[in-house]
């Protein structure tokens, strides 16, 4: 029956109507957004998505990205509780030490002792700085590693929209984007259409 011309078959009227409805909802979904962000997001572009969210597949793999991402947080999240911890603990140790050492020390050697253990806690200060510094930098480079391992996945899966960069005004185009594939996909599963 495809093969003769003016007749559609009925998959093809399904994904059509899909289309259109899908559509429809991120036409919605749009009017929530900041009226700077409507104007970028073209009827192409929201057609191209609809087409781009017809089967689904792309729902799956924004929810494999955002799970990932949640554990990437999670265990980064933990490496910097893990070196506060640490942290504390270094300092805890020194105060130890430097209570029983001002408990025996002479009165004539009192003065260099408290100098010395100054210098000696303002080290460990700066060296915690250092060593927070360090973690957050390794941080911020994962996470800004993840956003272009996520740009790259939905480009590759024909995201419209998607593509790497670093520019702050794309980037929240992109952060957009993906706010409403994941709020249709809750309307989606919570109507039971998905």
């Amino acid at each position: 029956m495809d093969g003769y011309p003016g007749v559609i078959s009925s998959d093809s009227t399904k994904q059509q109507e899909r289309h259109y409805y899908l559509l429809s909802e991120l036409q919605t979904l749009v009017k929530d957004l900041p009226s700077s962000f409507q104007q970028r997001l073209s009827y192409n572009t929201l057609s191209d998505l609809a087409l781009a969210l017809i089967d689904g597949t792309v729902y799956e793999i924004v929810q494999g990205l955002l799970d990932i991402q949640h554990l990437t947080e999670k265990n980064l999240y933990n490496q910097r509780q893990k070196l506060h911890c640490e942290h504390q603990a270094l300092k805890q140790d020194l105060l130890k030490k430097h209570k029983e050492a001002l408990q025996s020390c002479k009165s004539h050697n009192l003065a260099l002792l408290k100098s010395n253990q100054q210098t000696e806690l303002e080290a460990l200060e700066v060296r915690v700085r250092d060593e927070q510094r360090m973690m957050d930098r390794k941080i911020v480079a994962e996470m800004d590693q993840k956003v272009i391992d996520q740009q790259n996945t939905l480009e590759k899966a024909g995201v419209p929209g998607f593509y790497i960069t670093t520019n702050p005004q794309e980037l929240t185009v992109q952060m957009n984007l993906l706010e409403l594939i994941l709020k249709l996909q809750q309307k989606e599963s919570q109507s039971g259409i998905m």
